[in-house]
């Protein structure tokens, strides 16, 4: 089998990853500072989150502020971007609207993203390997190896 060489990483991000944003840095660090991959930070909001989430920061629905500048506001996309600056990682920022699980597919679609980075939590002790339904969608639609970033409950 060929070496992959990742060249490219999207971790995304939704309204469940707030307490797992240290392990989702981590895994993400792990990876990207010895291969020196390109990296995106998603979030992903449905349009009710998205209408909440412009709601709590103040900013008029349909102004001129985009969903990328929405998602670097966002505390979860704050949190890891000081991560990323304080290991000296260059990142990006994106911000879509829509379905959790298929707008992940797609941004790692249109990005040509190597590996995508999506959390979740266990599920319960008889359901160890079930995955919440958006990490699910990512594993089984993503075009690319997917790493899943569990939290601690």
């Amino acid at each position: 089998m060929p070496d992959m060489a990742i060249e490219k990483i999207l971790l995304a991000v939704g309204p469940g990853d707030a307490d797992r944003v240290d392990a989702l840095a981590e895994t993400l660090t792990d990876i990207a500072i010895p291969t020196g991959a390109e990296v995106v930070l998603a979030h992903v909001f449905t349009e009710e989150e998205y209408e909440s989430t412009l709601e709590n920061l103040g900013v008029e629905a349909g102004g001129d502020v985009s969903a990328d500048e929405v998602s670097r506001r966002h505390a979860t996309i704050r949190q890891l971007s000081e991560a990323l600056d304080d290991a000296g990682i260059d990142y990006t920022v994106r911000g879509e609207i829509g379905n959790h699980g298929q707008r992940i597919v797609d941004l790692a679609e249109a990005e040509g993203t190597d590996l995508v980075i999506v959390g979740g939590r266990k599920r319960s002790p008889t359901g160890k390997a079930v995955f919440g339904s958006t990490a699910q969608e990512v594993m089984l639609s993503a075009p690319c190896p997917v790493t899943f970033v569990r939290g601690d409950e």
